[in-house]
């Protein structure tokens, strides 16, 4: 019989008081709390925790406080990956972040949802969807990234931008909700 971990992967309708889940959550806030009142001058303690809260990180990764997530196991990152202060990641389910990606300040990924029906909403279960991000993507300040969402290679998310649907690769977008305002030329990348 499937966990409700393994419920809450697959898409499912999930319980999220369930103990497994409640245990996972406290150990991400345990480390959190650690993370986010680390010294900055010391990178290599800073990493180890890190390692310990993400599903897998890559190198060059630099995380400003206060970082918030749901699970931290959830969170797969590439190379080279920035994501300044105030910076929240609901990964109920799979976040990927590719490689030489950029967040500013206060960027917001939501695998969270809820049913929009009344009597499943208040039944206490809940919805989550993965999120992919991929090489090369810089989400300015203040974007919010809705579940199902796939933003494509080189593609640049304009500030306070709120992105309902996927984005295709080399384009830039931007509002709410966030739509194609035109595309990149980015030939010259290998």
């Amino acid at each position: 019989m499937p966990s409700e971990k393994d419920i809450m992967l697959a898409g499912e309708m999930y319980l999220a008081g369930d103990p497994e889940l409640v245990a996972m959550r406290r150990k991400a806030r345990m480390l959190l709390h650690k993370f986010n009142h680390s010294a900055p001058d010391d990178p290599d303690h800073r990493r180890l925790i890190l390692q310990d809260l993400l599903g897998q990180m890559g190198q060059n990764l630099e995380i400003e406080p206060h970082f918030n997530c749901d699970y931290g196991s959830n969170i797969f990152v590439g190379d080279n990956v920035y994501m300044n202060f105030g910076c929240i990641l609901l990964d109920c389910n799979t976040i990927q972040i590719g490689n030489n990606v950029m967040f500013g300040p206060s960027v917001q990924i939501y695998t969270a949802y809820h049913p929009l029906e009344a009597k499943a909403r208040n039944s206490g279960r809940e919805l989550a969807a993965p999120v992919s991000i991929g090489d090369n993507v810089w989400l300015g300040g203040g974007v919010m990234v809705c579940p199902k969402v796939t933003i494509g290679k080189n593609t640049v998310i304009g500030t306070g931008a709120v992105v309902t649907k996927s984005m295709p690769d080399n384009v830039f977008a931007a509002g709410n909700p966030c739509r194609v305002i035109k595309e990149i030329d980015n030939t010259d990348l290998p």
